[in-house]
């Protein structure tokens, strides 16, 4: 019902497709240009999920909520051993009705399929530390991280959990569990599986090719995307303590009861034991860990999640029979349903907060009041499950408040906004502008806007200077000026183009784009005076997503 949306879906499904219709999977490509920011794991299970469906708008999403499906499964079955099937019911309960996750697993991100492979590699570990021995179990785990490693950096986290294991051990060395064994060096050849996934190919590459592009593109991704980004990040600079306001705001509901959780996690650690310490010791650790960075993003530390669930469970009908527990999550629905009604009044009656959000994003006046019915739906909705569950059942209310909000978010809000924020209005305007027989060329260019176009449009690089890209953009033009087009951000005009000829298209994620005839380009001015529009090259370092 909707397509890829800014900023990293767009950029995902266009190296799939890229795939798809050339058959290289091994490299995906932005366009014309390498990617060399993530590893293709990903991208190659939305490209075969393509190949199944036939729909990039049914498949590019399909991954995440299979790895979302997942999650919620190992999750309760984790709880489950580790407790009973009533803890294990809590547990997945706790983990669907948490913000982030949601909204994660309705996103065609690496971070979902990320965070699925992590738990898998945790309910291995578990059953084999906790449950076991069980190596078979143990080797999963590991395959698992392995291939987390591979899809996305951090993927051989779980590994982690050894730490608290090997101190818990260390205090109590007559506790039941695995001892010592040969079966340990299990763990390396296994996650070097996992991770052959993807560097087996690359590394014949590397060794069959000594194209300069394949080295590079080795290097920045293996070295800069990993150790270099961790340890000197160049964006997204944050406090140590980001992580912090990232789980009081967007874990909630869940995060409101830690006031209840720390304490009883705390006095169950003192305990010793040892299905506490291990979850919540390498919850702790992979908080230390995306901490210590400088760059810092909110679904960094979304693996946490499904083991604070886990652990969170057996303490949860205990902790809902209080009176302020409850209180509290019923004030979380009544509050999330009485936000969206005032944002749904406002963009029904085109004034306050959703009208100034729709004229930034250029989004038409007739589609606000169709978001704003589905918000004031949802909260009439909410307030109706409150009344009639009132305090007494305020966890219910919560899960079904949940429920309405996804159905709301994916059925009606995101599908009406979908032609604003995937740039296929603006792209439908151009198609419409310049005909069915004219060939359309990109400057300064966005993913979503060129995945957008079909037959795919010419581009002349994403991240090369400007000035390279008019370059090559002029003496493409040239070569067929009556029937090419160019599609340019207005930040970069070239002054080389006939400004009476240059057609304001249209906005698209807060980015204000034009079209150039070909005829209304001076090629040769172009050659000559390309180092002007060097200045621009800065404009394009925010994206404008």
């Amino acid at each position: 019902m909707r397509s890829p949306t800014p900023p990293d879906e767009p950029r995902f499904v266009l190296a799939a497709r890229h795939m798809v219709e050339t058959g290289q999977w091994l490299l995906p490509h932005r366009g014309s240009e390498l990617y060399a920011e993530k590893p293709p794991t990903f991208m190659w299970i939305q490209a075969g999920t393509y190949k199944l469906l036939g729909s990039w708008n049914l498949s590019f999403l399909l991954p995440s909520l299979l790895a979302a499906l997942l999650t919620l499964w190992l999750t309760w079955d984790m709880a489950r051993r580790l407790w009973n099937p009533r803890v294990a019911r809590y547990a997945v309960l706790a983990l669907f009705v948490t913000l982030q996750f949601g909204l994660m697993a309705k996103r065609a991100q690496i971070d979902m399929v990320l965070v699925g492979m992590t738990t898998l590699a945790l309910w291995g570990l578990v059953r084999h530390l906790l449950l076991g021995p069980s190596w078979g179990a143990l080797a999963l785990a590991a395959f698992a991280a392995g291939v987390g490693t591979v899809t996305k950096g951090v993927g051989f986290l779980p590994l982690l959990m050894l730490v608290p294991w090997v101190i818990w051990r260390w205090r109590h060395p007559q506790a039941a569990g695995p001892g010592r064994s040969w079966k340990w060096w299990l763990l390396l050849p296994a996650f070097l599986a996992g991770t052959a996934v993807w560097l087996a190919p690359l590394g014949i590459a590397l060794l069959q090719n000594p194209d300069p592009a394949l080295q590079s593109y080795a290097k920045e991704l293996l070295f800069k995307q990993t150790g270099t980004r961790y340890a000197n990040a160049w964006h997204h600079h944050q406090p140590f303590w980001y992580y912090l306001q990232v789980m009081f705001t967007l874990w909630v509901p869940g995060s409101a009861l830690f006031p209840w959780l720390v304490p009883a996690w705390w006095r169950r650690c003192r305990r010793a034991d040892p299905r506490y310490l291990l979850l919540l010791g390498w919850a702790l650790l992979v908080l230390v860990f995306f901490s210590a960075s400088p760059g810092k993003r909110e679904v960094y530390i979304l693996p946490m999640l499904p083991a604070l669930a886990v652990a969170a469970a057996p303490l949860l009908p205990g902790l809902l029979r209080r009176t302020g527990v409850r209180w509290v999550l019923m004030l979380y629905a009544l509050l999330l349903s009485l936000a969206t009604l005032v944002v749904g009044y406002g963009a029904v009656h085109g004034d306050g907060w959703a009208q100034r959000n729709a004229v930034k994003r250029a989004i038409d006046p007739w589609v606000l009041p169709q978001v704003g019915w589905w918000l004031i739906g949802f909260a009439v909705a909410t307030l109706l499950v409150i009344a009639v569950l009132r305090l007494r059942r305020a966890g219910l209310a919560v899960v079904l408040t949940t429920v309405l909000l996804w159905c709301m978010y994916g059925l009606g809000a995101m599908p009406a906004l979908d032609p604003y924020s995937s740039a296929s209005r603006v792209m439908d305007q151009v198609r419409e502008r310049i005909g069915p027989d004219a060939e359309l060329g990109m400057v300064a260019w966005r993913e979503q806007n060129l995945l957008q176009t079909w037959p795919q449009a010419t581009d002349f690089g994403f991240k090369r200077p400007v000035a390279g890209q008019w370059e090559d953009a002029a003496r493409w033009v040239a070569q067929a000026p009556e029937r090419r087009w160019l599609f340019v951000l207005d930040k970069v005009m070239s002054p080389c183009a006939d400004r009476s000829q240059v057609i304001d298209i249209g906005s698209a994620n807060r980015n204000n784009w034009q079209l150039l005839p070909g005829t209304a380009l001076q090629a040769d001015c172009v050659a000559r005076t390309h180092g002007v529009v060097d200045d621009a090259d800065a404009a394009l370092q925010d994206d404008g997503d």
